[in-house]
């Protein structure tokens, strides 16, 4: 508090300021400090100083300084101080628990819902992500006063939201590896914090639980184990136990993992620990062995996989462990409450299991004279005066021996048989059952009932031959058959236990067993006995639950009766109970078995549940037998129940249902045949579909591929031709009327590429005659030959035919493509009036014809397209002739100064050379003029198709050139006017 005292005042200034400000205000000022100093160790105060505060103002702090305490961890982690500061002051705020400090205050006030206050901020806190990750990071740094409050802080944060903590860590790359690191600190503080974190980071969550499991979480549990000493450690060993029963428990995956990790081998170091009687046992010890023992139960679990539990147990008796907990069972001294879970553990050890339970079997008890293991233990369960739980173990145990047993249960019935003087004088199983059979003590009763009808479950032969057990009731009396002496326990009015007890026992024995049945009928008080009680009148559940038992041993008699009975038959018991009970009153009360809450209970698992002598009522197995054998024992001694009513079906009736059922086969098969028909048409029409289909996305891509080509505006009026009619004749008019300006402007290109063409030849002309002057003027004497030659092939050149008539192609070719021009603007002005008149008439007719123009236009664009490549083909050509003219002057400059005659001869060459590519334009030329041809027929198409509208189409036209950008200099439309 000192500290804190001082730390405020050098915030406020002044003592008086001090008393005055209240808790907000120091709290708002302690956080803008936080915020806005830019020395560290002014932050560093004023961290410290909230975290004085943070208990007693933890709404404050939390509510106003959370933000800033997040940023400090993020831009400060470089300082160790500070960070512990931040991280402390956030344990606080999210502390579950409530401080004593919040109360003291007179200035706050503590509701019902301080308790969530944790649990509020701790939302807020896990909202973003990036702030567990950031937690998550600070385990990396290996100072204490980082590393502990952060795993104090992430444990917190678990208590209160543990499902969204774990969906965040899940997510945070090497959350978990960077969590079970902390495993392996050597300061025992942070390993011992980090167990709670982990265990619980891991409960109800199967994702976590495997991967804590596959980052070797086992070995570093046995190893702190191991360190602490096994059960002799202290609440470390409890808390490892913890963890690693979390993730094996309803885990699968891990519980293969374990078995196969050969970590149950490792178990067995845990039961081989010195057991005195003399100074007993610690409360810490008991509670790790009973950890201990509940690890090894939840690998051999009923709940679990059968072929898991099957390798659990068979690993379980190579490694010894099964030997440790027999040895562990039978010590003295052992407490009560790990006796009893060391029975139910080596129960589930060896249940169905032959190989455990014939070494169960053997087993003998350190005792004088040595005893079967099973002999003692019956003889806790029969004695009234052992704990309740411990007979509950015991009966569980026994169940558990011959479960799946048939040797085990042929043992015991053997016991209750006549034996040999030897035999007699020990004790045997079979003593000991019939003994609590009719003891004074209604448990011991239902214990030993129980335990009688688990060795003859699914065993006919064995219920046979416990038909032949004799009592002797009392000297001098002759001896009664096992059976009859339960029916006189039943008859002599004993408390309900003793009658739950031995009516399951009559259940299960006469069950599947003909010959039982006919020893129970037999018996001349049986059957009244059970009718009576039946038919009475009882409201107190386990007096319904009783008559519900009655009801069931009367349908199994009736169930189960071969008619060798003398007494009652099967027609017999059908009439007695419809005439004495009625139909509907026997369901009632056979329903009413299944209708209780301890039904219930006992049918989901096959260990005893009970706390006390009140809760037991059924037995797991009966309640197998039960549900497969309810509705069955119903129809064997009432008439069949249809929608609940009682009714007696004829022969009529039946041969009138059999008809019916003939009549529906035969519509059925009918009816099949007509389904496999209509199924082998749908496949047809599926294929025919399915090839439909492929032609129409075929046919698809074909016409989206058209709509990219004629572009967006003409996509768009197509598809609009189909809704309105007056709408699609103008959008196609205007299609048109763009398509022709298109082809207009592509011809008057070409009409000045043409020009140009024509333009670059005379200049070549001009350039021959220049150089045939300079010639003439530079050699009058030695050069006369070469002048002469020089002069000759311009002339050649000049006078040329050929060259003249290329001349005239071109000029012709002008004058065509000016008419194509003139012909071009007419039908434009001439398509718009037949398309206006034509409107209403044939919109689809018309619609097609658009769509062979447009088809028509596209053909004109591939022609324009080639037009453009023999541009350029020309123009290369023109280039060619310049460098050859260019190479021309150079060679007649040398030959004026060398005066050979080999530059005269050379010259010559030249101009031949020249006078060819002359002869190649002329060609080229000729192809342009097929071309503009073409373009010829296809304008007459269209003026024919006019036509078809009804408007006349003249043949003039008028020109209408356009320039166009083909690299052709602005200014040669005058030059070839010069030249011309």
């Amino acid at each position: 508090m000192d500290l804190f005292r001082s730390v405020t005042q050098s915030v406020l200034g002044a003592p008086q300021q001090d008393q005055k400000s209240t808790g907000a205000d120091t709290v708002d000022r302690l956080i803008d400090r936080v915020q806005s100093s830019t020395l560290l160790e002014d932050r560093r105060d004023g961290c410290r100083a909230l975290k004085a505060m943070s208990r007693k103002y933890r709404v404050l702090v939390g509510a106003h300084g959370m933000d800033s305490l997040l940023q400090v961890l993020e831009s400060d982690r470089n300082d160790h101080e500070i960070v512990n500061y931040a991280l402390e002051t956030l344990v606080n705020i999210t502390a579950p628990e409530v401080f004593p400090e919040e109360t003291e205050d007179s200035e706050t006030t503590v509701d019902n819902q301080s308790s969530e206050i944790g649990e509020q901020f701790t939302e807020i806190l896990t909202k973003r992500q990036e702030n567990i990750a950031l937690l998550v990071s600070l385990l990396d740094e290996f100072d204490f006063k980082v590393r502990y409050p952060t795993i104090k802080l992430l444990t917190n944060l678990l208590k209160n939201r543990p499902k969204d903590l774990q969906e965040v860590i899940l997510v945070i790359p090497s959350g978990v590896s960077k969590l079970m690191d902390q495993l392996s600190d050597s300061r025992e503080v942070i390993r011992n914090d980090t167990l709670l974190l982990l265990t619980q980071l891991t409960k109800s969550n199967t994702n976590l639980q495997k991967i804590v499991a596959f980052e070797n979480a086992h070995d570093h549990l046995f190893d702190i184990i191991r360190e602490e000493g096994y059960a002799d450690g202290g609440v470390v060993v409890e808390d490892c136990l913890i963890l690693m029963l979390n993730l094996l428990r309803n885990n699968p995956s891990n519980q293969t993992f374990f078995k196969e990790g050969s970590y149950i081998q490792r178990l067995t170091s845990f039961f081989t620990i010195p057991l005195e009687a003399k100074d007993g046992w610690s409360a810490q010890k008991v509670t790790n062995i009973h950890y201990m023992l509940q690890l090894v139960q939840t690998l051999v679990a009923p709940q679990n996989s059968a072929q898991v539990v099957t390798s659990c147990q068979k690993v379980m008796n190579q490694c010894g462990l099964l030997q440790a907990l027999t040895g562990l069972l039978m010590a003295t001294g052992v407490p009560v409450d790990i006796l009893t879970v060391t029975i139910t553990t080596v129960a589930d050890m060896i249940r169905g299991n032959q190989q455990n339970q014939e070494f169960f079997a053997d087993m003998m008890a350190p005792s004088n004279p040595p005893r079967p293991a099973i002999v003692v233990l019956l003889m806790s369960m029969v004695n009234d005066k052992q704990p309740f739980i411990l007979r509950c173990a015991v009966l569980y145990c026994f169940q558990c021996f011959l479960y799946r047993n048939q040797t085990g249960q042929a043992q015991i019935i053997q016991t209750l048989l006549p034996q040999t003087a030897d035999e007699a004088n020990s004790v045997t199983a079979g003593q000991l059952l019939c003994s609590g059979l009719f003891s004074l003590d209604p448990i011991s009763n239902w214990f030993a009932a129980v335990a009688l009808s688990h060795s003859l479950v699914d065993n006919i032969a064995q219920k046979e031959n416990m038909l032949r057990v004799q009592l002797a009731t009392s000297v001098g009396s002759p001896p009664v058959s096992l059976m009859q002496q339960c029916t006189s326990i039943l008859q002599a009015g004993t408390k309900i236990p003793t009658r739950l007890g031995i009516l399951m026992l009559l259940s299960t024995w006469l069950s599947h067993c003909p010959v039982a049945v006919q020893n129970f009928l037999s018996i001349p008080t049986a059957v009244p006995y059970l009718t009576a009680h039946v038919q009475a009148n009882e409201h107190d559940e386990l007096e319904l639950v009783c008559q519900g038992l009655c009801a069931f041993v009367l349908g199994l008699c009736g169930q189960f009766n071969d008619g060798s009975s003398s007494n009652f038959s099967q027609e017999s018991l059908r009439q007695l109970v419809s005439d004495r009970i009625g139909a509907e009153n026997f369901s009632d009360k056979l329903s009413n078995i299944s209708r209780t809450e301890a039904y219930t209970k006992a049918a989901k698992s096959p260990q005893l549940s009970a706390k006390q002598s009140s809760d037991l009522v059924f037995d797991h197995e009966f309640c197998r037998l039960f549900k497969s054998l309810e509705v069955s024992a119903l129809r064997a001694v009432t008439p069949q129940l249809v929608n609940g009513t009682s009714t007696e079906v004829s022969p009529a009736e039946v041969k009138k249902y059999k008809d019916i059922i003939r009549d529906q086969d035969a519509e059925m098969t009918q009816l099949r045949e007509q389904l496999s028909k209509c199924q082998s048409d749908l496949e047809q029409i599926a294929s025919e579909k399915e090839s439909l289909t492929s032609k129409i996305q075929q046919l698809h891509d074909e016409n989206t591929v058209l709509k990219a080509q004629q572009g967006m505006a003409a996509g768009v009026a197509i598809t609009n031709s189909a809704d309105t009619t007056s709408e699609a004749t103008s959008s196609n008019t205007e299609q048109i009327n763009q398509q022709l300006a298109y082809v207009q402007q592509q011809l008057a290109e070409m009409t000045h590429a043409r020009d140009y063409y024509y333009y670059e030849m005379v200049k070549k002309d001009q350039e021959l005659t220049a150089m045939q002057q300079q010639q003439q003027q530079n050699g009058p004497g030695q050069q006369a030959v070469a002048v002469n030659g020089l002069q000759t092939s311009a002339d050649t050149a000049t006078s040329n035919p050929e060259l003249e008539n290329v001349r005239k192609q071109l000029e012709d070719l002008q004058l065509v493509l000016y008419n194509k021009d003139s012909e071009i603007q007419q039908l434009k002005e001439k398509f718009a009036a037949p398309a206006a008149n034509e409107a209403p008439k044939g919109n689809a007719a018309e619609s097609l014809e658009v769509t062979v123009i447009q088809k028509e236009l596209e053909a004109v664009n591939a022609s324009k397209a080639t037009l453009e490549q023999e541009k350029a083909s020309l123009e290369l050509q023109v280039k060619d002739v310049q460098n050859e003219n260019n190479q021309l002057k150079t060679q007649l400059a040398t030959a004026s100064i060398a005066g050979t005659n080999a530059g005269a001869a050379a010259a010559c060459t030249k101009c031949e050379d020249l006078q060819a590519e002359l002869k190649g334009i002329q060609g080229e030329q000729e192809d342009l003029l097929v071309l503009v041809t073409d373009q010829d027929s296809k304008m007459a198409e269209y003026r024919r198709k006019l036509r078809s509208y009804g408007e006349d189409v003249t043949d003039d036209e008028d020109e209408d050139d356009e320039d166009a950008d083909y690299g052709i200099p602005d200014d040669y439309d005058e030059d070839l006017e010069d030249l011309q």
